[in-house]
């Protein structure tokens, strides 16, 4: 059965398509973590966390990819470059894709921040 978290993760895979990116791998884990999409933006490797938050109350599905967070996505993506050696030259982004609440309430906004933390 999918979760709720399948289906933004699905949801954000096509609208990066849609972008032009290619999705190269989902829900790539190792033992450092797990990176949600991975995708190739021309001549960058991408790594994307997908977030999603139904209420503003909180803090925002952005601002929830804290510093620790952030160290775990790099510890994988090292992982996965060491696994993938024909990808390891490539110049590497974090990208977040947030799904966001709207002013109205009704449906959730689409957020891509590209670059959004350096290693």
């Amino acid at each position: 059965m999918k979760s709720l978290g399948d289906d933004y993760e699905e949801r954000a895979a096509l609208w990066l398509q849609r972008q032009g990116l290619r999705v190269l791998a989902r829900n790539f884990r190792a033992r450092t973590g797990e990176i949600d999409l991975i995708a190739r933006d021309g001549r960058h490797l991408v790594f994307c966390e997908v977030r999603a938050r139904s209420n503003r109350y909180y803090c925002s599905a952005a601002g929830s990819v804290d510093q620790a967070k952030q160290r775990r996505l790099l510890r994988t993506a090292q992982v996965f470059l060491q696994r993938h050696p024909a990808l390891a030259n490539l110049p590497c982004r974090f990208d977040v894709i947030a799904f966001e609440p709207r002013q109205s309430g009704s449906d959730l906004d689409i957020r891509w921040i590209a670059g959004a933390f350096t290693a």
